[in-house]
């Protein structure tokens, strides 16, 4: 298979990039931004510099903003264009630990009961007081603690795979602000989320199949803390239709968080707070099996835009991207 990590970087080559870089099987590409130092480089990298993403030839260069994550997207369509059975979204501050790697998509795994709603994933892994960023806050003081009980082994189609990270781990402002403890996680395996269970992810240690890369598109005009956030938890519904479902694994990574305002999180992070508990009902009704992915994608945006949670420019981008994706990709 042909395996991609992509990663976007405003600074040197970290340590986590130096170690990506030597994974074997994988080929690494590196987005830079107008920040990003001159003349970076990294053996074994491909590094898209901001003038070579403009000779890429993807229209969506010419629609997202400069100095955003969400530059990010045209490494995935580099990847895409170079044959990319796999592509793996990680951050320049998560160290592969040396078990660094994903299970198969197709296997045979626990798998939690359908229908459970949203839970806290981390709950599988620790007795810490700690929830992923994107877990609805309403929540977090209500009796729906997440166990192995109603679990069975069943061959699943896992689409997309979301490995955990120790140390620093992917938390809301408000966890850091009033805690803010190390997180070690258990080694407590591999779990497959049923139909209409629901767990947000993100992109710091994340792969996707190639069946599902058009949901790998990161809205853009969102507030940073929210966009891929708002990306996994459209994605899940839309997965759920082709009989594709969310894995989560042991944490594989170190996470040396880059620094980080707090209250400033806090603040990018407010629509999410305001908005992640809704999304998956506001789009659901108009989802279809019947149509394709990349369909469904835009109908699900669709939806968002009517109640103001993305945007008319979100539209346009999103529409640049599945004409990239279909023109180069598809």
């Amino acid at each position: 298979m042909s395996k991609f990590i992509v990663i976007t970087s405003i600074f040197a080559p970290t340590e986590a990039v130096i170690k990506f870089s030597r994974e074997q099987d994988y080929q690494l590409i590196v987005v830079g931004d107008k920040k990003t130092p001159p003349n970076w480089v990294c053996e074994n990298v491909t590094y898209l510099s901001v003038e070579h993403q403009a000779q890429l030839g993807f229209e969506l260069n010419q629609h997202l903003p400069y100095n955003h994550y969400c530059r990010k997207m045209l490494g995935y369509l580099y990847a895409l264009t170079h044959k990319a059975d796999v592509i793996i979204d990680t951050d320049d501050d998560n160290i592969p630990n040396e078990n660094w790697c994903f299970p198969a998509f197709m296997g045979t795994y626990q798998v939690l009961p359908e229908d459970l709603g949203f839970i806290n994933i981390y709950e599988l892994y620790t007795n810490q007081k700690i929830w992923p960023r994107g877990y609805p806050l309403k929540y977090l003081n209500t009796d729906r603690t997440v166990t192995q009980q109603g679990m069975i082994d069943q061959q699943v189609k896992v689409g997309i795979w979301q490995g955990l990270a120790n140390e620093d781990p992917d938390v809301d402002a408000i966890y850091r602000l009033t805690s803010d403890k190390m997180c070690i996680f258990q080694d407590n395996g591999s779990y497959v989320l049923g139909k209409n269970t629901i767990t947000p992810f993100n992109s710091q240690n994340t792969a996707f199949c190639k069946e599902l890369f058009a949901l790998l598109y990161l809205p853009s005009f969102v507030t940073f803390r929210f966009t891929d956030i708002l990306r996994g938890l459209v994605a899940q519904p839309i997965m759920w239709l082709y009989n594709f479902n969310l894995g989560f694994l042991n944490a594989t990574v170190t996470q040396k968080r880059n620094p980080h305002d707090y209250m400033k999180d806090f603040e990018s992070e407010i629509p999410m707070y305001l908005y992640a508990d809704r999304i998956i009902e506001l789009i659901t009704p108009s989802l279809s099996a019947s149509q394709s992915i990349e369909d469904n994608l835009y109908v699900a945006y669709e939806q968002l835009q009517r109640v103001n949670i993305v945007s008319n420019q979100e539209m346009k981008t999103l529409e640049v991207w599945l004409s990239d994706y279909k023109a180069h990709c598809g």
